[in-house]
């Protein structure tokens, strides 16, 4: 199957090779220059996955997805950039991008991410062979654990931990009445820690699950996204559901 990937960079020389990689990696590539040509491709040609680079002239690449996840636009977003500090991934992630890639990068490490929220999307349009409730997340030994708290299927999809109920059908999460606004992978990480709750995960078993591969140990992209994660669940007043287990991983329990 061919996928459809909206180019938007306005460096000239990174686009072309960009654009010539990506046609010989088998995908049909829309390529623009700038914020408001990216936006007009998007509406008009409703791409599979859109690689989107933050430093444009006009409105940037965080203007972009703002705008496209504000019309509900839940297409893959993969942002390119030449920041390397955590705030600024962090205002990626807050605009409704689903992964990063910081400059320069390897052409490799692009497609490799371009294919894991491809394949995510694909699982999460496809209905789940493995039976009611046995999402993508789920382990062998969370099916059978019992942890410290309860954390259980209560329907095809639905999973409630604590104070949480997540609906993977539709991709809605709330903590008591309140609902969650997370990204695509913010979610998927979400609902991997909650079908597995009270065992901890550690770091590569979550690159596996919800990017495809692992980043590698000098990797910060997962504790960015926890760290911006545990923003939305683990406000304040709350008790703190997400937790750090160093040189470990993460589990998802209530203290």
């Amino acid at each position: 199957m061919t996928h459809s990937v909206l180019l938007a960079e306005d460096d000239r020389p990174i686009r072309t090779a960009l654009e010539r990689a990506l046609t010989l990696e088998g995908y049909q590539v829309t390529a623009v220059a700038d914020g408001i040509q990216a936006l007009a491709a998007a509406h008009r040609e409703r791409p599979d996955v859109i690689l989107l680079d933050v430093m444009m002239p006009g409105i940037d690449g965080l203007q972009v997805c703002q705008v496209l996840r504000a019309e509900q636009d839940r297409t893959p977003i993969l942002m390119l950039t030449a920041r390397v500090e955590t705030a600024d991934r962090i205002a990626g992630l807050d605009a409704g991008a689903d992964d990063y890639v910081v400059k320069p990068f390897e052409v490799e490490e692009v497609f490799a991410r371009l294919r894991a929220l491809l394949r995510r999307t694909t699982a999460g349009a496809a209905p789940d062979e493995g039976g009611a409730g046995a999402g993508p997340g789920v382990t062998d030994e969370a099916e059978g654990a019992e942890g410290p708290y309860d954390a259980r299927a209560v329907d095809s999809g639905v999973v409630e931990a604590a104070d949480l109920r997540i609906d993977g059908p539709s991709r809605r999460a709330w903590r008591g009445e309140r609902e969650l606004e997370l990204t695509r992978t913010e979610f998927e990480l979400l609902e991997l820690l909650a079908r597995n709750a009270g065992i901890v995960l550690d770091h590569s078993t979550i690159y596996d699950r919800i990017w495809g591969y692992d980043f590698g140990p000098g990797s910060k992209n997962l504790a960015v996204y926890v760290g911006y994660l545990r923003r939305k669940v683990d406000i304040p007043g709350s008790r703190p559901l997400i937790h750090t287990v160093r040189g470990v991983g993460y589990v998802l329990r209530e203290d």
